[in-house]
């Protein structure tokens, strides 16, 4: 193989391939049913002209015929009057019409038979553009979504969606964590009132205890009032005793 062969080789691979890229099914479509339309225009246009041409091939036939018949009358005519040669010269004129008409009548029977069958050409011609038309807008439609499915597998293929679970994932951390202070917080909270609470009921059951102790050295006192008085030596040992309780209530609560 020559150089150049190769060279026309590549030459030809390179802009076949560029062109099968550059082919837009729709645009492609498009010019596929102009041209057909196109296709249609130019035979209709010779059907017109084959029609027009089989109507003057028919009028003339029926001249011909017309002329040959009235020639033929005058050939009768003449014969009738005993005028021979007037009658020959007429059947001369009917022989040069009527084989006038005969070539025309094979014209007009070709003629005939190419009409029909341009307009049987321009039907299936027509029949194809409606197809045509359907499958380019059925294609049409392919095209187009399968241009969005390839645009959306695009769009969805370049998400990093490792990097977008990560952030779901930090996040949901995040929360957990602060559900967990907010219910320590929480835990925190109802100790202390609860603390405060057991305090507050440990004071009181000392004041309690106090007023029960006022209300019993009150009416010891009360008791000791009525009776007479007694020698400073003579102090009865419950009195003692309670002093003595009383100043060791006092060292434990200074203790405190």
């Amino acid at each position: 193989m020559g150089l150049f062969d190769r060279v026309s080789r590549v030459f030809r691979a390179n802009v076949n391939d560029l062109v099968s890229k550059a082919e837009d099914p729709e645009k492609v479509l498009e010019q596929a049913v102009r041209d057909m339309q196109e296709d249609l225009i130019q035979l209709r246009q010779a059907v017109a002209r084959a029609i027009a041409t089989q109507k003057r091939t028919e009028q003339q036939y029926n001249k011909n015929q017309r002329e040959a018949s009235s020639w033929q009358q005058r050939a009768q005519l003449a014969l009738s009057k005993g005028d021979e040669n007037l009658a020959r010269e007429a059947l001369t004129r009917k022989k040069s019409f009527s084989d006038t008409a005969a070539t025309l009548k094979m014209q007009l029977d070709q003629q005939s038979g190419n009409v029909d069958l341009l307009k049987r050409n321009l039907i299936a011609l027509e029949s194809k553009i409606s197809e045509a038309k359907t499958k380019k807008d059925m294609l049409k439609a392919r095209s187009n979504a399968a241009k969005a499915q390839k645009q959306l597998q695009e769009t969805i293929g370049g998400i990093d969606t490792s990097s977008a679970m990560g952030a779901f994932e930090r996040m949901e951390e995040k929360v957990m964590i602060q559900e967990a202070e907010s219910q320590a917080v929480a835990e925190l909270g109802g100790s202390g009132l609860e603390q405060q609470f057991a305090q507050l009921e440990a004071s009181s059951g000392v004041d309690d205890e106090l007023a029960a102790l006022k209300a019993q050295l009150a009416g010891g006192s009360v008791s000791q009032e009525s009776l007479p008085a007694a020698e400073p030596s003579t102090a009865a040992p419950q009195d003692v005793a309670i002093d003595a309780e009383l100043e060791e209530l006092r060292s434990q609560l200074n203790d405190d």
